[in-house]
């Protein structure tokens, strides 16, 4: 890390930090002056809500960073399932689609799960389209709660 990193939390908000998990009791602002893996509260999904194909996918990511020891077997997991995701699909996922994956695929493999988790979350939208009505309507609740 080539400069410190500043973070805000609320009262009572957790953050994961090389696997630990942190909860604060006050509004506090935390400095991470070295090299931290970290993942805030609002970006962890729980295991109910990783009802798509990217979602499971960003689940298994976001395990890779919450349990650092067990990464090496985790992106094993991530491996297989990325291999499923394109035909998970009602209709085939367009080549611009395709390739943001490979990015997150790349990204992962370099040890680099945050990073991928950030453009899986940024597929999400894409991903609507491609999902067959029942998962459709179920996924309408959640993106507007997340927009809200």
């Amino acid at each position: 890390m080539k400069r410190s990193m500043q973070l805000s939390l609320r009262a009572g908000e957790r953050i994961y930090i090389n696997g630990a998990v942190l909860r604060v009791d006050r509004k506090v602002a935390i400095e991470l002056l070295n090299d931290a893996t970290f993942l805030m509260e609002n970006h962890v999904l729980q295991i109910e809500d990783a009802t798509t194909p990217l979602k499971r996918l960003y689940f298994v990511l976001q395990t890779m960073l919450m349990d650092p020891a067990t990464a090496q077997e985790t992106l094993k997991l991530f491996r297989q399932l990325f291999d499923l995701v394109p035909c998970s699909y009602s209709q085939a996922p367009e080549a611009p689609f395709l390739e943001t994956l490979e990015k997150v695929r790349g990204l992962a493999e370099e040890g680099r799960p945050f990073e991928a988790m950030r453009v899986l979350r940024g597929l999400y939208c894409d991903e609507l389209p491609l999902l067959d009505e029942h998962e459709r309507e179920a996924e309408a609740p959640l993106l507007r709660k997340q927009a809200g």
